[in-house]
Parts: structure tokens; C-alpha cells; sequence
């Protein structure tokens, strides 16, 4: 599984963080964007537009015991901006 955020859409209020911080980081700008974090893929990669891709060309990798956080973080995101992709041929919102 696979996460990013719409950048356009995301309304920086931070509720991806508060349930899921190993995922989603304000990027900064009072934005978010998704990050592979090191307690699971040995580097840190933020993907902020800055460090790595951000929206779609910056989309991180979910660690199978995050998955259901992910998606709690997105049914609650109020922007509606984080988009889940299962495999390369069905992203879901």
C-alpha cells in the first residue's frame, strides 16, 4: 500500500499526524506530506516537495501494521486530500 497528499486539497489542520506520526509530517509551510520513516525502512524520506516528490510522484510506502491507521487518517482528513493506492491500478480516497 502506498499513501501521498494532495497539496492542493490539504487543509493543514494535522489530523493525519495526531493518529498516525510515523506517516504523515508538517512539511513547514502548515501543510503535510507523507514520510517512509526510518523505524521502518532504515532512512527517513520526506516527501515534501522539497526532499522527495510530493502528491502522487511522492507516494510513500505503508508498513502493513500502519495500514489501518492510514486509512483511519484519511476517512477523518477533513481536506479529503490523502489518497490510498492498494496496488498500481486501484487508488482509493
Amino acid at each position: 500500500m502506498k499513501v501521498w497528499i494532495e497539496p492542493e486539497l490539504c487543509m493543514g489542520v494535522g489530523t493525519c499526524e495526531s493518529i498516525e506520526p510515523l506517516v504523515f509530517h508538517e512539511r513547514g509551510d502548515g501543510l503535510w506530506a507523507v514520510k517512509e520513516s526510518a523505524a521502518h525502512f532504515g532512512t527517513e524520506v520526506v516527501f515534501d516537495g522539497k526532499r522527495a516528490p510530493h502528491g502522487r510522484e511522492g507516494a510513500a510506502r505503508v508498513p502493513d501494521e500502519l495500514k489501518d491507521l492510514v486509512l483511519e487518517a484519511a476517512e477523518a482528513c477533513p481536506g479529503k486530500c490523502i489518497r490510498v493506492m492498494f496496488d498500481e491500478d486501484t487508488p482509493v480516497t
